[in-house]
């Protein structure tokens, strides 16, 4: 090209991208009007009206890219300290080169506003198209405020806390610049030697895609380019938590109808309720890597369910398909992925390296590909990014909307309610913030780094309040409270700044020099809090364990201080459902505190003292022993269900076959009586609908948050149905002494299942009907629909 030539096309570029602006200024005010009569109108015309906006943007846009823009788009690297500047890194100055080309659409673990400015700035100062980066982070349960972890949040059955704790780390991260998580998990865990089973909401898929969809609403608001806000992502699609023996990583054997049925309505609502983004899973399902399932990600998300969001791989996982044994190689991977639906790369280098001869030997067409470029692109005109890519890049507000007063008070109120009473005999609980004396004792009763839990974001080493914090700012000044560690429970301990995954598992069980020196204060002590269980980074990504016991010598001090003192009340810190079989056998009380987050001490403190009446229920099944594994209450009947005494049926000989405590079990420390349960129908339509209302007293002498839990079971299908199946809830408080009348209307929606026809439907027959405190519910109601 001569001089001339090149002169020209300076200009033509010039005048292309002068146009872009314009159109994106005028379609901006445009939109923004149409955003203020949204949010006084909400019609659906106004919506229509900004996607559209936002649809001739994208195509404007996309119009000028050339070839390697657009496959650049679909690349998300990992930052570090050193991409912004000089670096020994041969990977760092890689980043750094393509950067500049306008070759990367998105960068992940870049967390601060001065981080994340320099790379933005990389790219506006250099790129040819300016196109601004999305940035990413695992904000799964908080920013720098922690939150309990989302098994744990789960147990609180409150959405409305739910969806303000994603608010809230939504905006913590926003604050720090970025604006995208990868959140919420929607995976169904039934086995707790899975280490991820930490992360989502437990064994129900009920349960599940209604937190799911009260999270997303936390991080993504009403407004994605509201400026506290972040792009959710749904994660991680699909069959991740039904890895065989619960086993990080491992193939997942799911039949068709279990997956339709089980699997993927939360992930279906996630793409109703508008979540931005999608990640794949590591899993293969039944041979097919989810990274490659074209019938998931292009058939079913981007087809059936008409979703315009992105969906991302996890780290690697594209690549990863090679051994797998699925793809031959790179070249192979990426047009596997490609082609399934996968629009974006993290860390693999695949996309980069194939699209591009992928396309010359059509192997891939230009359409999959901009059709992938236009979803990235979508969500960035969403978060407003192409307006001002600096947007989110607010020092003052990094500096004074992250880890406020506010934020853990709310935090404090979480975690209270996530707390699950699992045993109380004789009311031992709460105590009086007057006793004589209390014992404080275990491995996790002065720990300040577990309760954080894993995957804390930019939560603090050491930050949390401790169980014994909690006690001494809680208890009367005439309260003598002593304190022993009596075990270790891990070594080492992850330092500050330290790699999680570097950390070794390792237990002692060989020191007991301490168990002693808690024996004798125990003695001393009116009562004992024991604080056992799990160390913060035994579940999480990479976590899976064959034991759900308590390692080290932990029961070895329970068993000790029995001796001396009967009035123990077990604070249990964990990540997974545990073997609490002998601890139940052997105490009156048991707290599940899980690993509640920054306000941990003060949480449990309040509800040991009586200041809060526990209303937590658990999400999850807690079984007599790891051999139980799988477990989960709304399992299928067989031809030959459990029976006592029964050699030939289907249990145990060595153990019982339901649950220690089940899922949707919790005490209070007051108690509730169902009683009138009621349907106004008894027969109904296949359209048709049924309501029914139940009586709830409080029959105890205190006032308290109550979950009301309806199931349901279809007695005869083309399929086998479950058991019982949970299809509402309803949390209630009532004052000692109060009734209430709660209602629920039952539906076709609720009644349908993925049936042997292959689609949503209701079938005819007879259906049993409970309402409970848990899903051992026994008052019950028969209908049937014709």
């Amino acid at each position: 090209m001569n001089s001339s030539s090149f002169f020209f096309f300076k200009i033509v570029i010039a005048i292309k991208l002068i146009i872009i602006l314009l159109i994106s200024h005028t379609t901006f005010c445009a939109q923004n009007s149409v955003v203020e009569n949204k949010s006084k109108s909400g019609t659906k015309e106004n919506i229509t009206l900004i996607d559209s906006v936002i649809e001739r943007k994208v195509d404007s846009v996309l119009a000028l890219m050339q070839p390697n823009e657009k496959i650049g788009q679909l690349v998300q690297y990992s930052g570090s300290r050193d991409i912004t500047g000089p670096s020994s890194s041969k990977k760092d100055q890689y980043k750094l080169e393509k950067l500049k080309k306008g070759e990367v659409g998105s960068m992940l673990n870049i967390t601060s506003v001065a981080s994340i400015r320099e790379t933005q700035k990389i790219v506006m100062e250099h790129s040819r198209l300016k196109i601004p980066l999305i940035f990413a982070y695992d904000v799964i349960h908080g920013y720098k405020t922690i939150f309990p972890i989302p098994l744990g949040e789960s147990a609180s059955w409150d959405l409305e806390m739910i969806e303000r704790s994603a608010s809230i780390a939504a905006k913590e991260a926003a604050a720090s610049g970025l604006n995208w998580t990868f959140a919420p998990v929607l995976d169904i865990s039934r086995d707790a030697r899975w280490g991820r089973v930490m992360e989502g909401a437990g064994e129900d898929t009920y349960l599940t895609t209604q937190i799911g969809v009260a999270r997303i609403n936390g991080y993504q608001g009403k407004d994605l380019s509201d400026v506290s806000t972040v792009a959710a992502c749904a994660k991680h699609f699909a069959g991740y938590g039904f890895a065989e023996g619960g086993r990080e990583y491992n193939t997942a054997n799911i039949g068709e109808f279990e997956l339709h049925n089980t699997i993927l309505p939360p992930f279906e609502a996630a793409a109703k309720t508008g979540v931005a983004t999608f990640m794949n899973a590591f899993n293969d399902i039944d041979g097919i890597p989810a990274t490659g399932h074209k019938m998931l990600q292009r058939d079913l998300l981007k087809g059936k369910w008409n979703w315009k969001g992105f969906v991302v791989s996890d780290w690697g996982s594209i690549h990863e398909m090679m051994t797998h044994g699925y793809a031959e190689d790179k070249m192979h991977a990426a047009e596997l992925a490609i082609n399934a639906g996968s629009d974006m790369d993290m860390e693999s280098y695949t996309y980069e390296a194939a699209l591009k001869p992928l396309i010359a030997k059509k192997k891939v067409s230009i359409k999959t590909i901009d059709d992938a470029v236009r979803r990235v692109l979508r969500i960035k005109f969403q978060l407003g990014l192409f307006d001002d890519p600096y947007k989110y890049c607010n020092n003052q507000r990094e500096q004074e909307a992250i880890y406020t007063p506010e934020h853990l008070s709310i935090a404090r109120e979480v975690a209270k309610r996530s707390i699950v009473l699992l045993k109380n005999d004789n009311d031992l609980l709460p105590l009086s913030k007057n006793i004589k004396s209390i014992a404080v004792i275990g491995p996790l009763a002065n720990d300040k780094n577990s309760p954080l839990g894993n995957w804390r974001a930019k939560g603090k080493y050491n930050s949390a309040v401790s169980l014994l914090e909690g006690v001494k700012q809680a208890v009367g000044k005439s309260t003598k409270i002593y304190y022993e560690k009596g075990v270790d429970l891990t070594i080492p301990t992850v330092e500050a700044g330290e790699n999680q995954f570097s950390r070794p598992l390792k237990f002692n069980k060989d020191d007991r020099s301490g168990i002693l020196e808690a024996v004798e204060v125990a003695k001393k002590a009116d009562f004992v809090l024991l604080a056992i269980g799990e160390d913060a980074y035994q579940t999480g990504e990479g976590r899976s364990q064959t034991s759900i016991g308590f390692f080290g010598l932990q029961l070895e001090l329970l068993k000790a201080i029995k001796k001396v003192n009967d009035n123990i009340i077990i604070i249990l810190m964990n990540g997974r459902p545990m073997d609490l079989s002998e601890p139940s056998e052997i105490v009156p009380s048991i707290l599940e505190c899980w690993h509640l987050g920054s306000e941990s001490g003060n949480a449990i403190a309040d509800v040991v003292f009586g200041d809060y009446n526990p209303s937590g229920k658990l999400p999850i099944s807690f079984p007599h022993n790891v051999g139980q594994e799988p477990i989960y209450y709304n399992h299928k009947n067989t031809g030959r269900p459990p029976v006592k005494n029964r050699v030939t049926s289907s249990g145990y000989r060595d153990a019982p076959s339901t649950a220690l405590y089940p899922f949707g079990f919790g005490l209070s420390y007051t108690e509730f009586k169902y009683s009138n349960l009621n349907l106004d129908q008894a027969e109904i339509p296949i359209d048709g609908e049924i309501n029914l209302s139940v009586k709830v007293t409080n029959i105890g002498g205190r006032e308290g948050h109550e979950v009301v839990q309806l199931y349901i079971r279809d007695l005869v299908g083309s399929l086998i149905r479950p058991v019982k199946e949970l299809r509402g809830f309803k949390k209630i408080n009532l004052k000692a002494g109060e009734s209430k009348v709660v209602n629920f209307k039952i539906n076709a929606k609720m009644l349908q299942f993925y049936t042997a026809n292959k689609k949503w439907e209701v079938e005819p027959g007879i259906f049993n009907v409970w309402v409970g405190g848990s899903s051992l519910a026994e008052l019950k109601e028969t209908f049937t629909v014709f």
